[in-house]
């Protein structure tokens, strides 16, 4: 699984300030974003670990939020982030996810900023290809 790309994907819509329709100046979102890519530099799993802007994740009343996806792993999405000073422990908790095969994130070893706020906990879709369910 190590030798698999893995995405942190950030949602640039979130915490965004919306004036006659249109958005205005940066969003929470592409702040911590920005600060994802500038703390990633000297990051080891920079080159592993891609980060990713999405438009929109269809979290907005849970901004900020982001995902880690990876294939063969289950895939974590995370709401409720703070704009400012989360950027460190979402790149501790991609390390953590990097390192298990199965992407599995125990409450009790994430950092304190992911340990609430978890919108969802996505099987790999490998877990469910070998079932033969038909539907409808």
């Amino acid at each position: 699984m190590l030798d698999k790309q893995h995405t942190l994907f950030v949602c640039t819509t979130c915490a965004s300030v919306w004036q006659n329709g249109k958005r205005v100046g940066i969003s929470g979102g592409e702040q911590l974003l920005q600060q994802l890519q500038e703390l990633s530099q000297g990051w080891e799993l920079r080159k592993k670990f891609s980060i990713q802007a999405v438009e929109c994740m269809s979290a907005c009343n849970r901004s900020c939020v982001i995902a880690f996806a990876a294939e063969g792993k289950s895939t974590y999405l995370f709401g409720d982030l703070p704009v400012d000073g989360c950027a460190s422990a979402v790149l501790e908790c991609a390390s953590q996810y990097y390192t298990k095969s199965d992407g599995l994130l125990p409450w009790s070893e994430r950092p304190e900023p992911l340990k609430k706020g978890i919108l969802a906990k996505i099987p790999p879709l490998n877990k469910w290809s070998k079932l033969n369910i038909s539907c409808c």
